[in-house]
């Protein structure tokens, strides 16, 4: 059967179906997937379907009511690490390029039920007095909605998605986005207790990259982990603790923000801090945190370069403190050891471009040294580029290194 033919009989059996579905006593999965097979087999009794055809028509149906509808059949495609919804279009991210599907849904109502399953999973509301959400799916992955009438062509919905098993910092070697060499210095780093802040556009894999450092850090160690909405996959470590931050409810009260969050871990005992992005005012108690003891502690954020990531975080530390930059500039240098800058190129592929040593202060600024730099060395006929991460100069602070018993 065409296509299209399906696309209208699976609409028809949907339709069907929650007439005649109690919805008021909340049905099992089983009772609605029994039913969706009378259906199908009613409406196809004078027509033939082959195995598949038939069980092609029950899981969307089956999808439509009690999953996701077209999004669970994309969510099931590994390959797939974004999906962005724009009305009834959708667009995926496959590696690295942006493609627009065929498919699409029957309406932008059908969108707004889906969000609002996924907001209802999350106890969060989004509707048109409140209509920018966070929410996150059972596999993990973020979501991301805005609702007329603040967005203008219908529901928006972006959905990042992470794999099931995180990248590790092997699969990272393997996929070329650092070589060998910088992956042991920076295992190094992180065992002796190096503040490492890690930067990069959207998509640039920064919550990946953090992952797969946190596998360095030592199992024996207690470690706080503060996130706006819940990402990292951070394993192997008993003494691990995870806070979550909460918005607004629709009176405007009981939030819980990032910087409450990192105030209330300071009393916890933690060995080290893990902030998932710093996005604001919560940078200077951040940056607090580092300089009192906390060694080791890890964070992300977005940033074009090393020199604009740090541009940003002065920004930011000074929006929650009313103090003057110099003395944030000088906060920045003593809290922080190596910076870590994450980028997209040009053919899709996520690589770590620089490693940059925080120095010190100098003429007014705060100075980093390249430690390491991606060189590009050509493209190939399938626009794939070759490239790789070169050593540029040597640590100069090897103090937390011989402290912690490593050889430079």
């Amino acid at each position: 059967m065409e296509q299209q033919k399906l696309d209208e009989l699976a609409s028809r059996v949907k339709e069907q179906v929650l007439r005649e579905l109690d919805l008021a006593r909340e049905p099992e999965d089983q009772a609605v997937e029994t039913l969706i097979c009378q259906v199908v087999r009613r409406e196809t009794a004078s027509r033939y379907l082959t195995l598949a055809e038939r069980g092609q028509v029950k899981r969307r149906v089956f999808n439509a009511i009690r999953r996701l509808d077209i999004l669970q059949e994309i969510m099931e495609d590994e390959a797939v690490t974004e999906i962005m919804i724009i009305g009834k279009e959708i667009f995926v991210e496959r590696e690295g390029r942006i493609l627009h599907l065929d498919r699409q849904f029957d309406t932008p109502d059908t969108v707004e039920n889906i969000v609002q399953r996924i907001a209802a999973g999350n106890n969060r509301q989004v509707n048109t007095r409140t209509p920018i959400a966070d929410a996150r799916l059972d596999d993990g992955s973020r979501v991301h909605i805005v609702l007329p009438p603040a967005a203008l062509n219908g529901p928006v919905v972006t959905i990042r998605r992470f794999p099931k098993e995180p990248l590790d910092m092997r699969a990272l070697i393997r996929s070329g986005s650092l070589t060998q060499e910088a992956a042991d210095f920076l295992q190094a780093l992180v065992r002796a207790g190096y503040n490492l802040f890690v930067s990069g556009g959207t998509g640039s894999g920064k919550t990946t990259f953090l992952n797969a450092l946190a596998e360095f850090i030592p199992p024996s160690e207690r470690i706080v982990v503060i996130e706006d909405t819940a990402e990292l996959q951070i394993r192997g470590i008993p003494n691990l603790v995870r806070l979550e931050a909460r918005e607004k409810n629709l009176e405007g009260e009981n939030e819980i923000t990032i910087r409450q969050l990192v105030r209330a871990s300071l009393r916890m005992r933690p060995d080290r801090i893990i902030i998932g992005e710093v996005r604001g005012e919560e940078a200077v108690d951040l940056l607090q945190a580092m300089n009192t003891g906390h060694d080791g502690s890890i964070s992300t954020g977005h940033g074009n370069s090393p020199a604009d990531m740090l541009n940003r975080l002065e920004t930011m530390a000074m929006m929650g403190m009313d103090i003057p930059a110099e003395a944030v500039r000088r906060q920045i240098a003593s809290a922080l050891d190596i910076l870590v800058h994450l980028g997209r190129l040009r053919d899709g592929s996520r690589r770590v471009l620089e490693i940059a040593e925080i120095t010190g202060i100098g003429r007014g600024v705060v100075q980093t040294r390249t430690l390491y730099a991606f060189e590009e060395i050509c493209e190939d006929e399938h626009g794939h580029i070759e490239g790789r991460l070169m050593r540029q100069n040597s640590l100069e602070n090897e103090g937390k290194l011989r402290r912690a018993g490593i050889r430079p």
